[in-house]
């Protein structure tokens, strides 16, 4: 590289955020050309001051630095080498080199760049955190729970699904159902499979009697849904299967097992969306505190909480890039995102709740002026507990950052609410929640996970 040339890259690269150097190998270890961001990165003010550092003694971790170097020597080249480089004030910042050796045998040198790859870092950090908790909540639910790929080979299963089968993990991933069970029973499992992968709706609640590898006969309740990838495309399926054959009280534990699956669906849409991790909560939590206040029972309260919680499972179809989108959406856009109220419906009509779950989510976007979606429904034709989600929903909405806007606060949204009483909101209701402000001293009354 050419020295004129290379004095305009390094006086670009600082436009560009990144670290840029020339570092002499033979006859002496120095830098003898970097960029101002370079030695800002690492915590230096001056170019000279961070000129004067050998570096070797930038890696905190040996391990890396002798493995750098041996690379380099035998390759002549590295491509982004990550590891972590020590800062002046003595903390550490993750960074990835990409440099090749130039030179003659009595003089070689180093060129490349360094990059700060902290966030990027970061966000593997936070997503294996994210990989642990689902799997920890996937391997304390008492279901046989299984996840499959378009070919119905088997991509991820819990814990209690491989004591189920009595093999190890590894026997399990990639084999199909034929591996496991006779050949009619995998038929009619793959059958129910491919249903979802057509359709795109789930199987919920099906009984089925099931013949396991060791020739004994169990019955199941099997509930199966479609998995969908950022685009909304659908990848594969979702199973979660109880063993029924122990329990008389069939009717609870099916109700038991349909919130599991739907709770561990819920999970997986907060995972895909992060913006909704707590959003969902809130609104339960928000909702079930005016339902007490309405003295109704625990039965009843199940049932406004669930919805809570379910709401929004229907925009698991809806690509991430409309959700998050910053800005006006175009009216195909709206559209798009409306369908989630009907979606969700869909997902959960045919489930026989003891409480009315899915009129419940069905109506939530719905106004006592007929003003809202999707059936512009009016007064006596919106149930009360659609009515208490509505009003938890704009409340937690608005109160919350979102990708495309910053949080409104508490006091736009109580404003929004009290302009709306008695014509978009039902009255009575936002009184409870006016109470319940003042209650709070004029904060939140739910809790911001």
């Amino acid at each position: 590289m050419k020295k004129d040339t290379f004095h305009l890259n390094i006086s670009t690269s600082d436009n560009l955020g990144i670290g840029l150097f020339k570092y002499s190998l033979l006859p002496d270890e120095k830098f003898i050309i970097t960029n101002s961001m370079l030695a800002k990165m690492l915590g230096y003010s001056l170019k000279s001051e961070f000129k004067n550092l050998k570096l070797d003694n930038l890696f905190l971790n040996a391990q890396d630095r002798d493995v750098f170097f041996k690379t380099l020597k035998k390759k002549k080249r590295i491509k982004f080498f990550e590891t972590t480089f020590r800062k002046k004030n003595g903390g550490s910042l993750w960074v990835a080199i990409t440099a090749s050796q130039i030179g003659s045998r009595d003089k070689k040198y180093l060129e490349g760049i360094i990059e700060d790859i902290s966030l990027h870092r970061q966000m593997e950090e936070k997503l294996a955190l994210e990989r642990d908790f689902m799997q920890g909540l996937l391997d304390n639910i008492p279901d046989a729970i299984y996840f499959k790929d378009r070919q119905n080979k088997i991509i991820k299963v819990n814990k209690f699904y491989v004591q189920g089968l009595n093999l190890k993990y590894e026997d399990i991933i990639g084999k199909t159902d034929f591996d496991f069970f006779s050949a009619d029973q995998a038929k009619r499992m793959l059958d129910d499979d491919n249903y979802v992968l057509n359709t795109g709706k789930p199987i919920v609640g099906k009984i089925e009697h099931n013949v396991l590898p060791d020739g004994s006969w169990s019955q199941v309740i099997t509930t199966k849904i479609p998995m969908y990838d950022r685009n909304g495309k659908i990848i594969g399926t979702m199973g979660i299967t109880r063993d029924m054959t122990a329990y008389a009280n069939l009717e609870r534990e099916r109700l038991d097992m349909l919130i599991n699956a739907l709770t561990v669906l819920s999970r997986v849409l907060e995972m895909r969306d992060p913006y909704t991790s707590n959003h969902n909560n809130n609104v339960a939590n928000i909702a079930e505190k005016i339902a007490r206040v309405l003295g109704w029972d625990e039965n009843r309260l199940l049932g406004i909480r669930l919805a809570g919680q379910l709401h929004d499972l229907g925009k698991i179809g809806i690509p991430l890039d409309i959700l998050n989108k910053p800005g006006k959406l175009s009216n195909l856009e709206y559209r798009l995102i409306q369908e989630h109220v009907k979606k969700c419906y869909d997902i959960i009509k045919d489930v026989n709740f003891p409480f009315s779950l899915a009129e419940t989510i069905y109506q939530h976007h719905e106004r006592l002026d007929g003003s809202g979606y999707p059936r512009e429904l009016k007064q006596d034709g919106i149930i009360l507990e659609a009515r208490i989600l509505a009003i938890s929903d704009v409340l937690e909405s608005m109160t919350s950052y979102r990708p495309y806007r910053e949080a409104l606060g508490l006091e736009k949204a109580m404003l929004e609410l009290q302009e709306g009483s008695g014509s978009r909101y039902d009255s009575e209701i936002v009184k409870i929640v006016f109470n319940l402000v003042k209650d709070n001293q004029g904060k939140v009354f739910w809790g911001i996970n």
